[in-house]
């Protein structure tokens, strides 16, 4: 119930109309992958500026189902959920995660990724459905291309107008060249994946997997733990991933942040 307030709380700033109070609901370094547009919201202005639009339908949203998931300092909350439209009346459904962070005495939005449901989704019900365990061997098959060591392999398995936000670079991939880019150094590694533990979610033609994986790096033996989350999409026939996330531990983050602090304390005292 804590978790599903912050939305609460998001709505009620949609419901002020005022851009700024929205765009106040979200961290200092948050990104905002919206519904309606196709830019990579990153600043505070470039949040605002989408909002200046948006609140013009006058939205107000209901969350209709999802899934949370909360660690010390961070929650995430991914489903899907319903705008009715002020302005006329309308309702227009959606998929949502949220990755909300404890900063300065205050929870605000660190990911808000909001995408519109598949054309299929809405017109056509006898698309595909995945089982959990169908899923879960979308995530096999990127794994499987991870362990070729060929950059294009991997950079294969997503869709055409796909976006990656990768766990250890700060630049959003938004076309293959930039994703093969990323796995050139990523492979290296020698990585192979494993999930620890996640949720599924699908519905006709598209499905999402968000949890944590672990990975074990070939090169060196060492392991390394992050979040993640996966939606797919079926595209000419095949399912590719059309949105990929994946992030540090905030946990240890955090506590490596802590030690690099007292160090310096410790060096300017």
């Amino acid at each position: 119930a804590q978790v599903r307030s912050l939305f609460t709380l998001w709505n009620d700033a949609l419901a002020t109309l005022d851009p700024k109070q929205v765009a106040a609901r979200y961290a200092k370094k948050s990104i905002l992958l919206p519904t309606v547009s196709d830019k990579p919201r990153t600043t505070q202005d470039e949040i605002t500026d989408y909002f200046v639009n948006f609140l013009q339908r006058k939205p107000q949203g209901q969350i209709l189902e999802g899934v949370i998931q909360t660690g010390d300092g961070w929650a995430q909350d991914a489903g899907v959920y319903e705008f009715t439209m002020g302005d006329d009346g309308s309702k227009v459904l959606a998929r949502y995660t949220y990755v909300y962070v404890f900063e300065d005495g205050e929870w605000k939005i660190a990911h808000h990724h909001s995408s519109v449901m598949p054309e299929e989704y809405m017109n056509a019900p006898q698309g595909e459905v995945l089982s959990d365990k169908e899923v879960r061997g979308l995530f096999n098959l990127w794994n499987d291309a991870l362990a070729t060591e060929d950059p294009s392999q991997v950079a294969a398995r997503y869709a055409k107008d796909a976006i990656l936000l990768p766990t250890v670079s700060d630049t959003p991939r938004k076309d293959p060249e930039a994703i093969t880019d990323y796995f050139v150094n990523f492979l290296k590694n020698k990585p192979q994946g494993v999930i620890t533990e996640g949720k599924t979610i699908s519905g006709p033609d598209w499905a999402e997997d968000a949890g944590v994986y672990e990975f074990t790096m070939g090169a060196d033996g060492s392991k390394v733990k992050a979040r993640y989350s996966f939606v797919y999409v079926k595209e000419d026939g095949e399912w590719k991933i059309a949105h990929h996330h994946s992030s540090a531990m905030p946990e240890g983050m955090m506590a490596a942040a802590s030690k690099v602090k007292a160090l310096q304390e410790i060096l300017s005292s």
